[in-house]
């Protein structure tokens, strides 16, 4: 174990209460002498004995030389700090430092050594640092294994985990990292190497926009004299759609008759009580970001006849109330692209209301855009663009044109 910290002491602790032997390294003295002692280097509930009962049981040993930790290892678990500089960007020299002592101590060694990275890294840490510092060390290879260790609640979150990433571009390495949690009950979710380095990130950003989102509506529902525990507890009681898998899938931008409409209302009314709310308040302008990159993908297909697949703002419908596809419509029109369009649940003489108002504001000629079937617009399209997640069917036949294909709504995948 490459560190001592919060992360690296939990975790060495824990594995060896599970029956692992573990040496841990560190330059830091006092949480050398604490572990030999038997004593957690720092407060973390249930550390303490667990520290203790390895120590005495001969499974949990400390050095300050990574040598030494490394004499009998088969696996090598790097959990140093990446802190942050001062522009923001992660400070890695501790990762190299401790990278570089890995080398060092592995050119005499015979035995097969897996370096699991469990520090948070951007993707591509361990393929443009770790890997080239390692080179050239037979038997040492790459994976990556984070953290989802709360402070104050490490030990527990080890033993129960809620998940266990390991990731790495070989299936032997990742399956020894994978097997040090064999004893508990979550299986472990074998990834890509950048993945694994991309979750921990995710999942921090995610956990952080729900705090953000919490305290965001708390604020406005407590202005306006509402009880916010009522609204967030009401609001977590629905599991399909509020805490689930429910949208956290990349796609296109959103759009319809819904989500527009009561994110500009509540702005609106979070103004008028002088109240700020920079999280909710960005959520339009990053779907208008988010459309405008695929815009510019589309427009990067350069000038051939395009076929768009879809035009409602999601699929199963044919409401074209604010769909995002109406304004990439517009955008390439105005950017004299040729398009034609296919949408199975589009026919405007069934199309009426506002519904009908809607598109025929914002392209009077859509009438000559859109085509009747798939088959017309493939046998006239160069490339196709898909803005919805189409039915297996549909998918089936958009495959089997052979025609380059750009799915800005990721639903082939």
């Amino acid at each position: 174990m490459l560190g001592l910290g919060y992360v690296g002491c939990v975790t060495a602790a824990c594995l060896a209460a599970s029956g692992h032997h573990v040496c841990g390294a560190d330059r830091d003295e006092h949480k050398i002498t604490s572990v030999r002692a038997g004593q957690a280097p720092f407060y973390e509930p249930g550390l303490e004995e667990l520290v203790r009962e390895g120590s005495s049981a001969g499974r949990l040993t400390a050095t300050t030389a990574t040598a030494q930790a490394l004499e009998n290892a088969d696996v090598a678990l790097i959990c140093v700090g990446t802190p942050s500089e001062r522009n923001g960007n992660l400070g890695l020299d501790q990762l190299r430092r401790v990278t570089e002592d890995i080398a060092a101590a592995c050119r005499s060694r015979t035995k097969p050594l897996v370096v699991a990275v469990r520090s948070t890294v951007f993707p591509g840490t361990c393929e443009q640092v770790v890997m080239p510092l390692l080179a050239g060390q037979n038997g040492v290879s790459v994976a990556v294994n984070p953290e989802f260790l709360r402070e104050g609640a490490a030990v527990k979150d080890f033993i129960e985990p809620a998940l266990i990433v390991v990731g790495g571009n070989q299936p032997e390495p990742m399956q020894r990292v994978a097997a040090l949690y064999s004893g508990l009950k979550q299986k472990p979710c074998l990834v890509a190497l950048r993945t694994a380095e991309m979750i921990k990130y995710a999942c921090n950003a995610f956990h952080a926009v729900k705090i953000g989102f919490a305290n965001e509506i708390g604020a406005l529902a407590e202005v306006m004299g509402v009880v916010p525990e009522e609204v967030l507890s009401t609001l977590c009681t629905d599991e399909r759609l509020n805490i689930s898998a429910a949208y956290l899938k990349p796609g296109f931008a959103f759009g319809g008759s819904c989500l527009p409409k009561d994110l500009r209302a509540l702005q609106y009314r979070a103004a008028r009580l002088d109240l700020n709310l920079p999280m909710l308040q960005s959520v339009l302008a990053s779907n208008d970001e988010h459309l405008h990159r695929a815009i510019q993908a589309v427009l990067d297909q350069g000038m051939v006849r395009i076929g768009v697949v879809g035009l409602a703002f999601k699929e199963n419908t044919d409401d074209l109330r604010e769909s995002p596809v109406v304004t990439l419509l517009e955008h390439l029109i105005g950017k004299g692209r040729d398009l034609r369009v296919y949408d199975p649940h589009i026919q405007m003489e069934k199309i009426y209301g506002s519904n009908r108002n809607y598109i025929l504001n914002a392209i009077p000629h859509i009438g000559r855009l859109l085509t009747p079937s798939f088959e017309e617009l493939a046998g006239w399209a160069e490339r196709l663009v898909v803005t919805q997640r189409p039915s297996a069917d549909l998918a089936r036949q958009i495959r089997a044109t052979g025609l380059p294909v750009l799915d800005v709504a990721r639903g082939l995948r």
